[in-house]
């Protein structure tokens, strides 16, 4: 058994049996080895943002890390965008990456660059194998970082030499850590702040925006009359009807600053103290008014389920003190396309226990309140705020979870940095459907021109933010990677798009033309 067996052999028993790659000489070796060894799944992807983005999806859906494999330094570099937004999701990720073979790496061969330095920032763990019989063993360490607690990016750099060589065999991955518990004066401080009676806010992300979790901070909301609220932008929050849905602390500061402007408290559950997006002249960076007092409850990897059920309980609140909510009424709309005819026929297509995949920084920022009432789902976004992320992201959930639907949303200079994730889902056959809103523009970026105060944009800026001249064509793009697609300028015609969509399995895309 040589190096390269000896890892794959290792991932397989520590359940790491899935392999997002795009492999180059130095993975060879790897590569062989998925021929000698049952049980690992290898998922080719046309560009690493790609696999590293689907390995942050896939992680996202099944709770357990796949792991990726790259082609050194250039092939790690490639996928960083992806991974800085994973690491901002606490997703847990084993990347492989190839290296010259250590005697080759003092000639500097055109390929030859600090893979670890190049690792560190994006990666809670980094380590290079010395030789052939340390690979199981730092493979397994890399497993064990990568779904710690909380979960974590961890690198492996296997230099070609090592995994020609001969091997030690498998190692035994640690077993799993149990996950953390929560602080209990942590919670008394919540409850203390709660029975004060004054203006509190529950800012809540991550393991708590699951459906039990959402249900304690219902009956804790209507216990104490407090507002709970998610994040901008969260890792996975479970929505649709009979689930208690929350509004999101706004983007824009203009619209987030009103919102949040009476809380005397805010307790952060997972969550960050609220903070603009970006700096902005003659404009606060911090979103909390002046006075307001923060009190974290759970960070990341705390059983944040178990501290709201341990408040709820410090509180007396019950299930029948959940309030019961209105939703907005949605049906099918008819006539021009609108972002609010756009949500609505969203609303109304996604499928029972769906994952939606949310890239439409613009065109979906009033989507919340109607699918609010869409049948029960699951709702990713992008907690990196690197874009290209949705497509990639979505492919990784469609691996994950083959029996579900995936709706994924990207507007369309987004997909343009990831549109390889096409041809994978084509090849895989997933149960993918991109929805492409085209509005021929960075449409968020003349948004930001005008929030940071640049002035009227001339001619020379607005080339710089629109994405016309040539006018993108989603429906040959798709057909040129085996997608069928098809283009809607009406509400009728998403209508029934989406309706095709959901009646077949397998990908497909739609472009909205806005």
């Amino acid at each position: 058994m040589n190096g390269a067996e000896s890892l794959v052999r290792t991932l397989v028993a520590g359940n790491v049996n899935v392999c997002f790659a795009n492999p180059g000489t130095s993975e060879m070796h790897f590569v062989a080895a998925l021929d000698r060894v049952e049980g690992m799944r290898c998922v080719l992807g046309l560009f690493e943002g790609v696999v590293t983005g689907a390995a942050d999806g896939y992680f996202r859906m099944r709770g357990t890390p796949a792991s990726t494999l790259l082609h050194l330094g250039p092939g790690l570099a490639n996928g960083l965008a992806n991974l800085h937004n994973a690491k901002k999701a606490h997703s847990g990720i084993v990347n492989i990456v190839g290296q010259h073979a250590s005697y080759h790496i003092e000639y500097n061969a055109p390929l030859t660059s600090d893979i670890e330095g190049l690792a560190r920032p994006m990666s809670a763990w980094v380590h290079t194998s010395p030789d052939a019989k340390s690979v199981a063993r730092d493979g397994a360490a890399a497993i064990a970082a990568a779904r710690g607690a909380p979960p974590q990016i961890a690198t492996l750099i296997l230099p070609a030499d090592t995994a020609w060589n001969e091997a030690a065999g498998i190692a035994q991955v640690p077993a799993e850590e149990q996950r953390a518990g929560y602080s209990a004066q942590a919670v008394e401080t919540a409850a203390r702040v709660l029975h004060g009676g004054e203006q509190t806010l529950l800012l809540l992300t991550g393991n708590a925006l699951t459906e039990k979790g959402l249900a304690l901070a219902a009956q804790i909301s209507g216990k104490t009359g407090c507002k709970v609220m998610g994040q901008t932008y969260n890792p996975r929050m479970a929505r649709g009807r009979g689930r208690f849905s929350i509004d999101r602390i706004p983007y824009v500061i203009e619209q987030a600053l009103p919102i949040l402007r009476d809380f005397r408290h805010i307790i952060l559950v997972e969550a960050n103290d609220p903070v603009a997006f970006f700096a902005y002249p003659n404009k606060p960076s911090l979103l909390k008014p002046p006075g307001c007092e923060v009190h974290r409850m759970t960070e990341s990897g705390d059983n944040s389920v178990a501290a709201l059920e341990a408040l709820a309980s410090a509180l007396g609140a019950k299930p029948q003190d959940a309030k019961l909510q209105k939703h907005v009424e949605i049906a099918k709309p008819t006539g021009a396309l609108t972002h609010a005819s756009v949500a609505q026929a969203i609303a109304m297509a996604i499928p029972e226990n769906a994952i939606v995949v949310d890239e439409s920084i613009t065109t979906g920022r009033g989507f919340f309140p109607p699918t609010a009432a869409a049948a029960p789902h699951d709702w990713l976004q992008n907690m990196g705020g690197s874009i290209g992320f949705s497509t990639p992201v979505a492919t990784g959930a469609a691996v994950a979870c083959p029996d579900r639907k995936v709706i994924c949303m990207v507007g369309d200079g987004s997909a343009m940095y990831t549109l390889q994730s096409l041809w994978t889902q084509a090849r895989e056959g997933l149960d993918v459907t991109t929805i492409v809103f085209a509005n021929r523009t960075y449409q968020i970026l003349r948004g930001e021109f005008d929030g940071v105060g640049a002035g009227e944009p001339g001619q020379r800026a607005l080339d710089m933010l629109s994405i016309d001249r040539p006018t993108l064509d989603w429906v040959s793009l798709a057909k040129g990677m085996d997608v069928a697609g098809r283009s809607v300028s009406s509400a009728d015609d998403f209508n029934k798009a989406l309706e095709e969509a959901n009646a077949q399995k397998g990908p497909r895309l739609i472009e909205v033309q806005m």
